[in-house]
Formats: structure tokens, sequence, C-alpha cells
């Protein structure tokens, strides 16, 4: 905390809260726009033309009227023209989004490896708000965040010469490349993670096809698995995995008790709770592996 309080401080001159204040304004500004991602991407709407209008009437909604939370709120949850409920989604995205960049900041600092995380957060919250909506996770989105973050990861060690932020690089196998070049390691540790998360997902899902003969594991879900083990290394990406299948059986329990089908069939987007995971494993994953190691493993 002290390190960010500095850095932050030093940088701009302005006390830390401010910090605080403008990276949860800027995320839930971006939560805005992700609205509009979530909605029109599915029905393959272009997410810059026309302007934002109101699902039911049509109309186009007033800049006044278009304020992340505020507006929501202050036209309790209905549309100004035709009156008709505005759904919750949208304060809901714009508040976890505005959250999540504040938590970013605060765990990241002000870094330039803090745009790196808010780009991946912002693409997470995506997903799992389209899948939870459509059962899907386009490629429009996952196929763009593979591309990403394997330029991040060639870049990053090449501009910056350290590779602090991504942790995989100093453990097995990767420890078997020392002394090749930093960027080059860094790549071919991003492949073995995309391998490890898109990889693992992929085989899970034909296994089971074979032993059940139904499909248990999305495409949409191996290519997001690809993205996020390309940046998160593998390690972070099986715990990504791990935290996902556990909140999602955990969900699953929960819809099925709640289901008069009891036949253990139900549909549950997976998506949702990789996303969660993989944001967790981002900004809070090397401590969750190091507290599991020391408290778990014998000595």
């Amino acid at each position: 905390m002290f390190v960010l309080m500095s850095s932050f401080e030093m940088f701009t001159g302005l006390p830390v809260w401010v910090g605080y204040v403008f990276f949860f304004m800027l995320g839930s500004i971006i939560g805005s726009f992700l609205n509009v991602v979530i909605h029109r991407i599915p029905l393959e709407e272009s997410i810059i033309f026309p302007n934002s209008a109101c699902p039911k009437c049509e109309n186009k909604i007033k800049p006044y009227d278009n304020l992340p939370i505020i507006s929501w709120l202050f036209l309790g949850g209905k549309c100004r023209n035709c009156k008709e409920p505005i759904s919750i989604r949208y304060p809901a995205v714009e508040f976890l989004t505005g959250s999540l960049f504040l938590l970013s900041f605060w765990q990241i600092g002000l870094t330039e490896f803090l745009p790196v995380v808010l780009i991946f957060v912002t693409t997470m919250v995506s997903l799992i708000f389209i899948d939870s909506e459509h059962m899907i996770l386009p490629n429009v989105i996952t196929y763009p965040l593979l591309v990403f973050t394997i330029i991040i990861r060639i870049i990053f060690p090449v501009m910056f010469g350290v590779a602090i932020y991504f942790p995989d690089l100093s453990h097995y196998p990767m420890s078997l490349l020392h002394g090749s070049p930093i960027w080059l390691v860094s790549l071919i540790g991003g492949i073995f993670g995309g391998l490890v998360g898109g990889g693992s997902l992929w085989l899970v899902g034909e296994i089971w096809k074979k032993l059940r003969g139904v499909d248990a594991m999305g495409m949409g879900d191996v290519k997001m698995m690809f993205g996020v083990g390309a940046l998160l290394g593998w390690r972070l990406t099986l715990l990504s995995i791990f935290l996902g299948a556990f909140s999602g059986a955990i969900a699953g329990v929960l819809v099925i008790a709640k289901s008069k089908d009891k036949s253990m069939q139900a549909q549950i987007p997976f998506g949702i709770f990789l996303g969660i995971g993989s944001i967790v494993a981002l900004l809070f994953g090397e401590n969750i592996i190091n507290w599991y190691l020391e408290n778990f493993i014998p000595k």
C-alpha cells in the first residue's frame, strides 16, 4: 500500500484517494460502453453506430440520461420517454467495471502494466455478461484477446527488460530456458500457458463427449482460455480454471436444486465462472498460490 501511495503521489502530486475516484469513474464510463458491446455484439450489430436508444420505444438516449449509474438511479430505472423498465444489468455492469478498475489500481499500482490489466478486466466483464445472457463467447472478442496477450508477452520484456509481470517465467518449465532472450522465454511461456488453458478444456470436453455422448465444453470457452493462458501463464491459468470450476459447481448445484429437472443436465454458462476466476487469478493469484504452498504443502 505504501508503494502504491508513493508511486501515485510522486507521479501526479495528488493524494492517492484521487486515483481511486478517478479509476472508479473511468471504469464506470467504460462499463457504460460495455453495455453497448454486451447488447449489440451477439446481435452482430455495430458498437459505434447508431447512438444508444431505448430498446422498447427506440427513442435516442440523451447525453444527460447516459451518465453511468447516476442516470439509472435518477430515472428510477425507467426510460424517460416510455417509462418502460431499464434492466438493472446496465448500472450493474457500470458499477462492477468501476469497482474492478479501482481494485486493479489498488493491487497493481500506477505502473506500465496497469493498462494491460484494465484491458483484460474489461474484456472479461464483456464476456461474462454476454455468456450469461446468450451462452456464447464471440470470436470477435476471444480472437483479439489472444492476439493482444501474445503481443504483450513479446513487447513488455523488450520495452521494460523485466519479467516481473509474468511470474511463470521463474518456474518450471520456463526456468529451463534461463539464458535465452527474455522476450523469447516470455513468448514461449505465453504459448505454453495458452495451451494449458485452452488445451486442457478442449481435452476435458473431448473425453466427456466420448464417455457421455454430449458436448460438455463449448469452443468459446476453449478460445477464451487460450487468451487468458497466454497472459497469465500456466500456474495462474490452472488457478483460474480451478476457481471457475469450483464456483461453477456451486452455482450448478444451486440451479439443479431449484429446478424440477434433477437429471444433472442443467446448462451452465461456464464462461461466467472462468472469467471471474481469471480476474481473481490475475489480481491475487500469486498470493493465493503462495498461501496454499506455505500452509498445505509439506516442506
